[in-house]
């Protein structure tokens, strides 16, 4: 499998799936030309959204690519608590003069009908956030010659989804950004995620199926170094999230390298669930009484997030982004993994240097 998965692109780069606009088509095109593995990202889009996407990629490319899928929510959360945290975000409503969105805007992003689309349809590869698919789900792709990779945060996530029959996992460490892909969203380990490192080994040594390692890599020589400990890819968001072919907003592109804004946090803030982003004003007013309310507080924001982009303030956006933010670099998309492949080199042979000695 191992082989499988890295036959899919000639470097072990992966472009993280960002849902939000990031992910689109351009940027996948554009990585997997230049010999990593592109990725959709599915989240937040209707069926016929992410087809259509895949349709304009496949026009774009006819390299491998692959797609991801949020997993469906369980309804844990607490509607009192969603309520007060509408009643404190009023102000803001005021304020970009909008309405706050309705929570209860659906809770399967429209799984079984994207799900339905791949597999008549099949693309090379489909990974899951949030959750870990069913075998039957899993086999269903194996039938048609799809890869499917499990996002976890954990060796005992990773250990559930070797057993339900996923080819890979996706690791992510503590240092990634944007949502943590935990299975369960439980509020009593906010902040005890592992970094990635630590992550890979408990991992290595836990399941036999591959493994793409992501959280906070920006270098080649960090690539180096997770496939030293154990993983057969790296996975990249925030290195890409900067260059001309990523779908994100102009101001959260400049935001990853501004002076203001100068560290990252984990936040219910904007969704309910924990995500890495830069410590802007919303964060810092609201994160501390962001109740588990996943997605509903997704869709209470999304209309303030949009409203503020809008107005031009970064300060009420959800600006995601890994730890190694500061280290951006505003290269086209395919410029970018060529300099990674190079450097991934440089590394491999300073330490084959060093072995020799």
């Amino acid at each position: 499998m191992s082989s499988a998965l890295t036959d899919l692109c000639r470097c072990p780069i992966v472009q993280a799936p960002m849902a939000g606009g990031a992910s689109g088509p351009r940027l996948a095109a554009a990585v997997a030309e230049a010999g990593g593995l592109g990725f959709l990202a599915a989240g937040y889009k209707t069926a016929d959204g992410m087809y259509q996407e895949i349709k304009q990629l496949r026009g774009l490319t006819s390299q491998p690519f692959g797609v991801n899928l949020f997993m469906p929510q369980p309804d844990s959360a607490d509607p009192a608590a969603v309520e007060v945290y509408r009643n404190q975000l009023a102000g803001e409503a005021t304020w970009y003069e909008t309405e706050l969105g309705d929570p209860d805007s659906g809770r399967d992003d429209g799984y079984d009908a994207k799900l339905a689309i791949l597999l008549d349809d099949p693309v090379p590869l489909v990974s899951f956030t949030f959750g870990c698919p069913t075998r039957d789900v899993l086999d269903s792709f194996a039938r048609v010659n799809t890869l499917t990779v499990v996002t976890v945060t954990t060796a005992e996530e990773a250990q559930t989804a070797q057993w339900a029959g996923a080819d890979a996992v996706c690791v992510q460490g503590i240092e990634a950004g944007g949502h943590q892909g935990t299975h369960k969203d439980n509020p009593e380990t906010d902040g005890a995620g592992i970094g990635l490192l630590s992550l890979i080994t408990q991992v290595r040594e836990t399941v036999q199926i591959p493994i793409v390692a992501a959280g906070g890599l920006m270098r080649g020589a960090q690539i180096a170094a997770v496939l030293a400990a154990g993983a057969d890819a790296a996975q990249l968001g925030t290195a890409f999230l900067v260059t001309p072919e990523s779908g994100a907003n102009a101001l959260h592109k400049q935001a990853m390298t501004n002076p203001l804004f100068v560290r990252t946090e984990l936040t219910r803030a904007f969704s309910g669930r924990p995500a890495r982003g830069l410590v802007n004003r919303f964060m810092r007013e609201h994160g501390p009484y962001a109740p588990a309310a996943y997605p509903q507080i997704h869709h209470l924001t999304s209309g303030l997030r949009k409203a503020a982009a809008k107005a031009g303030d970064a300060q009420a956006m959800a600006l995601w982004a890994g730890q190694g933010h500061r280290l951006a670099r505003e290269l086209p998309a395919g410029q970018l993994v060529e300099v990674l492949t190079a450097e991934l080199a440089a590394a491999k042979a300073s330490l084959a240097a060093e072995g020799a000695e």
